[in-house]
This record gives structure tokens, sequence and C-alpha cells, in this order.
């Protein structure tokens, strides 16, 4: 009975999140689906003979190809089956995690910084009634995304692709998307705020996805230790192991059964770690809409600008193995990298891996931007604009520090790469090439910000669409030469027209052009955020 009454009123909770997600929901499912599909189809199409198959496992035997890929023992037989397994399981996998976490969070820690959750829970509701429903959404979103997958994968009827692995591979995928919902639902107790929750639950994947990169690389016992790890060590089309997944349902259960008894130690809309006292009188910078803006994200920002130092020092330490690399290969990557020129192979590298680093550093800029919708969601910019404060001076606020941002992270990410990449290539030019070639993408993340400030200023109930650059991005950029996409679709993305350096030559044309079109989505921004109403 008493199991009963904290559970009173589960089902009703998950219709209602059903209700509310019905949109995201679907577009995350099919987001992830297509990409997997469409890249299934195009390795049956670009690579119909084992020859060619194997030509492409030669230039993945290396340290920077398994960073970025997967383990090693995926290319003794590189069917069509082991190809999409070594080169999306971890890729997609990220991707699950992400919209499992931000389903948890929005659900759970959101609900109850927005005050929400406290009219509901002052109902005919049990105390873990919450927290069952996200978990069961989740849940029944990552399993329904297995199936589709699952089945699509399936009935392709591509010779490689067995049900047995298609189904293994699925899965693999689910429990990806299933341990970080529960990994998400842990540390939602420890913080007060949702950007917290996401910001902690998304460094706990960044981490993982290092484990595993570094495991693979070497000895691959860290990439036991990692989520992502044990997806790709089911050797999906290969020996199809379904061992590993029982590592995650055993880590999945025993967060679960964490989170249950934290989420009764701590009340509502508070966090088992409690936040500093802080001064008794407010610093002047708070009396700005800038300092304002920032103390609200310099957590978030901070610990981005960590991550993206860290994830830049990763990849900058695979760079010395790009000669050797080369070397051991022959000529066989010329095709992966035609903007290559006369430029060394580490340098093509670099570029590639800076252009990767650029995707991810695009999440915390938006973040910062889109954080002004979020305030207004929860009412508190009306407040703000009832007095002097103009609509002008608070979205452009945000603006700036979302352009600081991007400085920032790339700037870090630059230092990270530069620091490893000169030491593992024993030459000192190596940091401030990188540096600069970090700095050098800043005008296609101000695109980004530009984008997401026209949308909240003329369409701000559209303004998470502005994740579909982040999205398409890594479509063009990671999938754009396995798909062979056509060079019109590939430019749709800001970071195509940006030069890979160190390798290409520095251009001012596009640069300049990218500032451009980000001050013309601002400005645009500005003008519709000040006509149009403010809900209060």
């Amino acid at each position: 009975m008493k199991r009963e009454r904290t559970l009173t009123g589960t089902g009703t909770l998950l219709r209602f999140m059903l209700r509310m997600d019905r949109i995201a929901i679907p577009a995350w499912v099919l987001s992830i689906l297509f990409v997997v599909l469409a890249t299934l189809s195009s390795f049956d199409e670009l690579y119909p003979t084992e020859t060619a198959r194997q030509s492409m496992a030669a230039t993945m035997v290396n340290p920077a190809g398994i960073a970025l890929t997967g383990p090693e023992f995926y290319l003794e037989n590189y069917t069509i089956g082991a190809m999409i397994s070594h080169q999306m399981l971890g890729m997609t996998g990220i991707a699950v995690a992400l919209m499992s976490i931000m389903l948890i969070v929005r659900h759970t820690r959101k609900e109850e910084e927005t005050g929400r959750m406290e009219l509901v829970r002052a109902s005919v509701t049990g105390r873990h009634a919450n927290t069952t429903a996200a978990l069961m959404l989740v849940g029944g979103v990552n399993v329904t995304l297995a199936l589709l997958l699952a089945l699509g994968m399936g009935v392709m009827g591509i010779e490689s692709v067995t049900w047995e692995g298609s189904f293994l591979f699925a899965a693999a995928l689910a429990s990806v998307g299933i341990v970080f919902a529960a990994i998400a639902a842990v540390l939602g107790q420890l913080m007060e705020h949702a950007r917290g929750a996401t910001g902690l639950s998304t460094g706990v994947l960044v981490a993982a996805y290092c484990l595993r990169a570094v495991g693979d690389i070497g000895d691959s016992a860290l990439s036991w230790l990692s989520p992502i790890g044990w997806a790709q060590q089911t050797s999906a089309f290969v020996d199809n192991k379904w061992t590993p997944l029982l590592l995650g349902a055993g880590l999945t259960a025993l967060l679960v059964v964490i989170a249950y008894p934290m989420s009764v130690r701590r009340d509502v809309g508070a966090g088992l770690v409690r936040p500093g006292r802080g001064r008794s009188e407010a610093s002047s910078s708070l009396t700005t809409p800038i300092g304002l803006a920032f103390r609200l994200q310099r957590l978030n920002l901070i610990v981005w600008c960590l991550a993206m130092l860290l994830f830049g020092m990763s990849y900058g330490s695979f760079i010395g193995e790009a000669e050797e690399m080369m070397d051991s290969i022959g000529g066989a990557l010329n095709e992966m990298l035609p903007e290559a020129g006369g430029a060394s192979f580490a340098d093509n590298i670099a570029g590639m891996f800076m252009t990767v680093t650029a995707i991810l550093a695009t999440i915390p800029v938006l973040q910062s931007i889109l954080k002004l919708r979020s305030e207004e969601n929860a009412g508190r910019v009306d407040t703000l604009l009832s007095g002097a404060l103009s609509r002008s001076r608070l979205l452009g606020s945000y603006l700036l520090l979302a352009a600081a941002g991007s400085v920032a992270m790339m700037f870090m990410a630059g230092l990270g790469m530069g620091l490893t990449g000169s030491q593992s290539m024993n030459d000192s030019r190596y940091l401030s090439e990188l540096i600069f070639a970090g700095l050098n993408f800043i005008p296609a993340l101000w695109v980004s910000v530009g984008l997401a400030a026209a949308l909240i200023g003329w369409l701000p109930r559209a303004a998470a669409l502005s994740w579909i650059i982040v999205v398409y991005a890594f479509i063009a950029v990671y999938l754009g030469g396995i798909l062979q996409l056509p060079e019109w679709v590939m430019s749709l993305s800001p970071l195509h027209h940006v030069p890979r350096l160190p390798a290409a030559s520095f251009e001012w044309t596009p640069l300049l052009l990218l500032t451009m079109v980000a001050v013309a989505l601002a400005w645009t921004g500005l003008r519709g955020f000040r006509q149009r109403d403010v809900p209060g």
C-alpha cells in the first residue's frame, strides 16, 4: 500500500509528459532514424565490394580514426554491418544520450524550477510519481526508437546487416540512452537548477566519450568504464555480443535505486548541493542586464570552457601520430581530405579535429542566447522590462554574452589542442597556429547566435529550432563525405565556409561574409523583439 501511494498519479503524469513533448519526441526519433538509415544506405552504394570496404578500413587504422569512430576489431572484416557499427554507434549514442538527458531534466528539475511541480505535488500525487513517469517516458522513447531502427535496418536487405545484428545495434543505442537518463535523474537531485543538471550530465557524457576514445586507442581497459564503450563492445554485425548490455542494465538499476532515496532527502525545488549564502548586498555588475545574464550562466560557461580545453587536449595528443599514419597507409586519405593541397597530413587532421570541436562549441553558445527565452517562459523578463531597461539592451546583453562565450570556447579549444599538439609534434609553432585555427571559427558560431536571436525576436515559440544548425553541421561535416552530399547542401552549414587552418590558407572574405550574416540576423532579432508582446 505504501509503495502504491508513492506512485499515485504516475500514469496521469506520463500522459501529460507525452502531451507536452508531442512534437519534440517525434522530431528526435525521426532525426536519428533518418541519419542512421541514410548512412547505411549510402555505405551500401558507395562500398559495394570487399576491396572498397577494406580500403576504407585502412584509412581508419590509426589513433585519430579510432578516436573518432570506434574499436579496431571492427576493421578486421569491414562489411557494411561492421562499418555502420564502427562509425555510427558512438556518434549516434551521443545524440541518443543528449535526447535522454534533456527529456529527464525537462520533466524533473525544470518542472521544479518553474514551480509547477509544487502544484502537482499538492494534489493526490505520490512523491516518486514524477520521477517514475519521467523515467518511463525516456525508457519508452528509447525502446521505441530501438524497435523502429532495428526494423528499418533489417528490412533493407543488406547481406551483412542481419536481423540479430540490427536488434543488437538498436539495443546498444537504447542502452546508452537509458543509462544517461538514470545519470541525469541522479544528478538532477544534486543541482538546484535545470541548467546545472544538464551541464553536469553533459559533462559526464563528454567524459564517457573521452574514456571510450582513449581506451580504444590504448589497451581498451578505459573503454569498459564508459556506457558508450559498452555499446561498441557489443560488436554488432561482427560477433554480436549481448553481454556488455548487462553492464548498462546493472548501472541503470543502481542509479535508479540511488535516485529515489535522494529525492526525498530534499525539499521540492531545492538540490542536495546547497548553493552558497552569497553576499549580503548585490555587486554593481548585477545592476546591469549583461551582469545578470552572466551570473545566471557563469557555472555552465565555466564548465564548458574547461570541457573544451580538455576536448582540445585529447584531440591534440593524436596529431603527432599523423605523419607516421600517413606513411603506413600511403595516400588513401587524400580522397577524404580533398582540400589538403600541399599541406601536411598532420595539418589536415588538426583542421578536421578543430571543425568537430567547433560543432561541439556551438552547444553552449546556443544555450547562452536561448537562456533569454527560458527566462521569458518563466515570467521574469516582463518584470525586468517593467522598469527603465529597454528590450534592445536586454536582448543585446544576451547577444554580447553569447558572442563572447563563442570566443572563449574556441580559444580554450585551440589552446588545449595547441598545448598537446605542439608536444606530440615536437613543434612549438602548433600552439599559436591551433589557437588561431580555433578563433577562425568564431564567425560561424556567431551565425548560430544570430539565427537564435532572429527566432526569439519573431518566432519565439520556434526558438528551439535553432538547434537544427548543430544537427545540420554534424551531418554536413561528419557525414558529408560519406553520404557524398552536393556542394550546395554542404554550403548551408556556416562551418563549411570556414577555412580549415592550419592546412588551408587564411581568407578574410568568408569570415567577413559570415560576420555580416550574423549581424543581419541579430539586427532582425532585435527589431522583432522590440515589436512583439512579452508575456508576463
